[in-house]
């Protein structure tokens, strides 16, 4: 089953600090091994370890889909050259500046923090090469830590509305559901990594969290 459950160096709030692709997760140095093998062995990815902004919280820092990668403002020479071994990276300067908790995007469209200006979504929508839109999920504009989302399905904050919902599927092109994390934890965006093969959570996710998880990514054993 390409599900796991683990730990960031005692946290489970995985999302925080991993983004996971199709092919790529990335990860700062201090990516437990354990954590390592088990992203690599359940979604099928190889692991690239890099900081971003000389900081551990990856995941909240950068948003990326299989054709780019968001930054909010300037990295090193060697954070830079590490992300555009995967993919080309734009820097999109806005207030809203951790763009892994600003936007929430797969292969097919991107949502994004309603107080990015009309220039910042069109150059988020060039630099992942989807179309992007301004939203909310259960009200709150970082709509990439209250969803997840990969190519066969969104999983989102409980308190998601009808319309908020119906939006998402419309942008994402794929079943969106609603589930909580981390034993009751609603902003699953924190708290799980996946992909189209799998997905990895905080270990504290209870065993029906698990099946609600596989539904709405369409993972199952």
């Amino acid at each position: 089953m390409p599900v796991g459950r683990g730990l960031f160096g005692g946290s489970p709030y995985l999302g925080v600090y991993l983004r996971v692709g199709e092919s790529v997760a990335l990860g700062p140095p201090t990516l437990p091994g354990p954590l390592e093998r088990d992203l690599e062995r359940l979604l099928g990815v190889r692991v690239l370890r890099t900081s971003v902004f000389d900081c551990e919280v990856v995941g909240a820092m950068v948003a990326a889909n299989s054709r780019g990668i968001v930054v909010g403002d300037e990295l090193d020479v060697d954070e830079r050259g590490a992300l555009e071994s995967i993919a080309p990276v734009t820097i999109v300067r806005h207030r809203q500046n951790a763009m892994g908790n600003n936007i929430l995007t797969n292969d097919l469209g991107a949502l994004v923090h309603p107080e990015f200006s009309p220039e910042a979504v069109g150059q988020i929508s060039r630099a992942l090469g989807v179309p992007a839109e301004r939203g909310t999920i259960a009200g709150l504009g970082t709509v990439g830590m209250a969803g997840v989302a990969t190519n066969r399905g969104v999983v989102v904050h409980p308190k998601a509305t009808e319309r908020e919902v119906a939006i998402a599927e419309r942008r994402f092109g794929v079943p969106v559901h609603r589930s909580t994390a981390n034993f009751g934890v609603p902003i699953v965006g924190a708290c799980v990594v996946a992909n189209s093969r799998g997905f990895v959570v905080g270990r504290p996710t209870t065993p029906v969290e698990i099946v609600h998880l596989q539904d709405g990514f369409g993972v199952f054993s």
